[in-house]
């Protein structure tokens, strides 16, 4: 893999930087620390542009921290392809589901009532398909592996009646931990979907990844909606994965099968949905 590129001096000297950068680790490369400031390449401007307006609108919270948006020295968000935020202090703990859980919560609770982005509508990459996919806005085009594990989520789907807002979709690793402050809610993805579902994300997440136990499951099974948004979840997962890689090695296919029996299950007890 090439070496990450560093950001260029154009940007550098927009946002102000006089340190020299130095790569994070972590995320999928690219992110560079200056000092007090981090420097990532942009994804997909539109969304850039809106989440650094959110995120600077946000008054201070007792609950979590975000990485406030800085902007260039002409005012913009983005200079030459490239955002920057304030550093903000802590690490990654996947090993603390339901604290990460209870951070994503304060976090939902404060941008209940931002309107939905237009942008979201434009938007072609794995997990936006992903996305539509598990809420039946997109049809599941995918191999037979991936196919073989939504066969029995696909079936077991039923409506899910739940009001959409913004929400944070992929919370376990970007949610920092320091001591004496409150959790850090970092490299924000945004969706329109209900925020249990923001939560059974992370939920999935932290049982086929990070070695979380079923209980942590039934531990938020009081969040509504639960056993179909996390059911949808897990198909969201799936269908990224096939879109963003389509290979299935023995590894992923163990890492879900439980899960989704798991799941299924509990949509096939008495009173359940159906």
């Amino acid at each position: 893999m090439p070496p990450p590129s560093r950001p260029p001096r154009t940007a550098l000297a927009a946002f102000g930087v006089t340190a020299e950068p130095v790569v994070l680790p972590g995320g999928r490369g690219g992110t560079w620390r200056a000092g007090g400031l981090v420097l990532k390449p942009v994804d997909f401007e539109p969304e850039t542009r809106w989440r650094a307006d959110v995120l600077a609108a946000l008054p201070p919270s007792t609950a979590f921290r975000v990485a406030p948006p800085v902007r260039s020295a002409t005012g913009d968000w983005v200079v030459d392809g490239w955002e920057a935020c304030r550093f903000v202090a802590g690490e990654p703990d996947v090993g603390r589901p339901d604290d990460v859980l209870r951070a994503g919560i304060a976090f939902h609770a404060a941008v209940r009532d931002v309107p939905r982005p237009a942008y979201l509508d434009l938007r072609d990459d794995p997990w936006s398909v992903g996305d539509r996919v598990a809420w039946e806005e997109a049809p599941a085009d995918v191999g037979p592996a991936a196919l073989d594990l939504l066969e029995p989520l696909v079936a077991a789907r039923r409506p899910v009646d739940l009001p959409a807002q913004v929400v944070h979709g992929d919370l376990p690793g970007n949610v920092l931990f320091a001591a004496g402050l409150p959790p850090a809610v970092i490299d924000w993805p945004p969706y329109w979907r209900p925020a249990s579902w923001a939560a059974a994300v992370a939920v999935a997440d932290c049982l086929c990844w990070y070695g979380a136990p079923p209980a942590l499951v039934d531990r938020w099974s009081h969040l509504p909606g639960w056993d179909q948004v996390l059911l949808r979840a897990l198909i969201y997962r799936i269908v990224t994965h096939n879109r963003a890689s389509g290979d299935w090695p023995a590894d992923q296919l163990r890492a879900y099968r439980p899960v989704i029996d798991l799941v299924v299950a509990r949509l096939s007890r008495p009173g359940s949905p159906r």
